[in-house]
């Protein structure tokens, strides 16, 4: 199953007040890298950045966090 690294979701940053803008510059990490993992493009995030964003937005890294999978339920049942 594969885990989408980080979804800061719109919600949890309207929920803050905040902008990606924002949280960018209160986590010390660039708006582009931000982006990517927002939108599920990176593959991997660094427990520094993690801990960054997880302060800045006063929340736990499982509210950030989402696993999805692309496999079928059939297809699970086989591994």
């Amino acid at each position: 199953m594969p885990a989408r690294p980080l979804h800061a979701s719109d919600q949890l940053l309207q929920d803050r007040g905040m902008t990606l803008s924002e949280l960018a510059q209160q986590a010390g990490i660039s708006i582009v890298n931000l982006s990517i993992l927002k939108n599920g493009h990176a593959k991997a995030i660094r427990f520094t950045s993690l801990t960054r964003i997880c302060q800045a937005l006063s929340c736990q890294p499982g509210e950030l966090m989402t696993c999805t999978t692309s496999r079928t339920p059939a297809e699970a049942d086989q591994t």
